[in-house]
């Protein structure tokens, strides 16, 4: 016969022939998960994944063709590794990696797969977004970026920042402008010069009108 525990210390548990269960469940579960060999070898390689990952982003595929999930991995390109991945071996995985990732561990339910992301994290988020405006059937569920939790509207605000490589061509850009504009003052004749020099300075008082 079965009842719940009385005392404050096992308020919530399941009493059975003298045997406490409840919250020990998931720990059951958990040994459950590991008993085989080849399940044991699939949380160790999923625990370096997050480990080797610089972030990783949470997503539920249920809707979604094969065809989909190949066409999503080819978009992601270098900078993640999209993953199908089985819920209750991934939340072992996850706590095991801790670095922020144990907290996905909750919202690992249904059809699930992640982006292991090595590479630039808003090129991710971007690929991410543009697939599931075209693809409604997925859905960025969270994730954790530099060890901390993020939900999905803030991976779309990450989405919204200017990629890596942007930033890199914007800067280099600039570089190659001061350079020109040093070039030009090295060779340009004196008085061409002393207007150019006056025209900056002038610029530089209006911008800090």
């Amino acid at each position: 016969m079965c009842r719940t525990g009385a005392s404050p210390a096992y308020a919530g548990l399941l009493s059975c022939g003298g045997l406490v269960v409840g919250h020990l469940i998931r720990k059951s579960t958990e040994r459950n998960a590991m008993a085989r060999p080849d399940k044991a070898a699939t949380v160790a390689a999923l625990t370096e994944r997050f480990r080797g990952s610089s972030a990783a982003v949470l997503t539920e595929y249920r809707g979604l063709t094969v065809a989909q999930l190949k066409e999503l991995r080819r978009s992601l390109g270098a900078d993640a590794q999209y993953a199908v991945v089985k819920n209750t071996l991934t939340a072992l995985a996850a706590r095991e990696a801790g670095e922020g990732f144990e907290t996905m561990a909750d919202d690992l339910k249904g059809p699930s797969a992640i982006a292991f992301v090595t590479g630039d994290p808003v090129a991710v988020a971007k690929g991410l977004r543009d697939f599931a405006k075209a693809h409604p059937a997925l859905v960025v569920k969270g994730g954790v970026l530099d060890g901390r939790s993020m939900t999905s509207a803030e991976i779309s605000k990450l989405a919204d920042l200017e990629s890596r490589e942007v930033l890199l061509a914007k800067t280099a850009g600039a570089i190659k402008a001061k350079m020109y504009q040093a070039a030009y003052m090295f060779t340009a004749p004196a008085a061409k010069v002393a207007r150019v020099a006056e025209a900056l300075r002038v610029q530089r008082e209006e911008q800090a009108a």
